[in-house]
């Protein structure tokens, strides 16, 4: 496959560490930024649906409404790209719970947000998006898959793509599976052009070694903690601005990327 090229015009993260990407340029030039809320704002959310809505799409809509708002898109008018490991955890966990001692009992409410597609369902609502939705599942390759699917449609179609993977805490039997053991999520904005919003480009290309990207500390702990965080090498350079890091795209794949700044 030749080489791809794409622009970030906006990014999005939240963890219990860092509230947004400014947080991890801050992280990354030695200071300790301030923690966020307990739980992600998700201000895009009206206040009632805010309310009612598990932390998996809080976390999602959180940093999607960062990057879009950094990007100056309307959330309306974009396609979007939904990739997620393990869905929502603490609900999955619910459910196999009370299947198995109660199953008259199960919540229709949990098990409406229980799908892979609940998060991208609540933000196309939400914004009146009708634009092309897709929802992504690669156990720790589903940002690397995500992100090629999302730079695959922002090149055929020519458009603006936002990007989201996010991750909840698990427990009970799926921690055990899924080891994820704190919540993560990040979005992007991609564009085929350059535009007066474009942070920097992005060269990419699949491989076939699979190369594990290094990390320093606490960044590397974060990642092993959510398969979501599998994300933390391309943000860390678009946080400084040029290098090159390898993602997981599948279990035989690699996607390398190289990234340049724009003049």
């Amino acid at each position: 496959m030749s080489a791809l090229r794409v622009y970030i015009e906006g990014v999005g993260l939240w963890s219990p560490q860092l509230a947004d990407f400014a947080a991890l340029r801050s992280q990354l030039a030695g200071n300790i930024p301030d923690p966020p809320p307990a739980r992600p704002a998700a201000a895009t959310l009206p206040p009632n649906e805010r309310r009612r809505a598990p932390e998996s799409v809080l976390l999602a809509i959180e940093v999607a409404g960062q990057a879009v708002a950094m990007s100056g898109h309307s959330a309306s008018e974009l396609a979007c790209v939904f990739a997620s490991s393990h869905g929502d955890q603490p609900i999955t966990d619910y459910m196999c719970a009370t299947l198995a001692q109660a199953p008259a009992e199960l919540s229709p409410i949990r098990f409406h947000n229980s799908v892979h597609n609940a998060a991208v369902g609540y933000w196309t609502i939400v914004t009146s998006c009708h634009a092309p939705s897709t929802a992504v599942a690669a156990q720790r390759a589903s940002f690397g898959a995500g992100l090629l699917e999302a730079v695959g449609q922002v090149l055929a179609e020519q458009r603006p793509v936002l990007l989201v993977c996010s991750d909840t805490a698990g427990g009970g039997p799926l921690l055990e599976i899924t080891g994820c053991t704190q919540s993560f999520g990040c979005a992007l904005v991609l564009a085929p052009e350059s535009s007066a919003t474009t942070m920097t480009s992005l060269q990419l290309s699949l491989t076939t070694s699979r190369v594990i990207s290094p990390l320093a500390e606490p960044l590397a702990h974060w990642r092993e903690a959510n398969a979501s965080a599998t994300a933390l090498p391309l943000l860390a350079l678009l946080a400084e601005g040029r290098g090159r890091c390898q993602l997981d795209v599948a279990a035989t794949l690699g996607l390398q990327i190289d990234m340049e700044s724009v003049a």
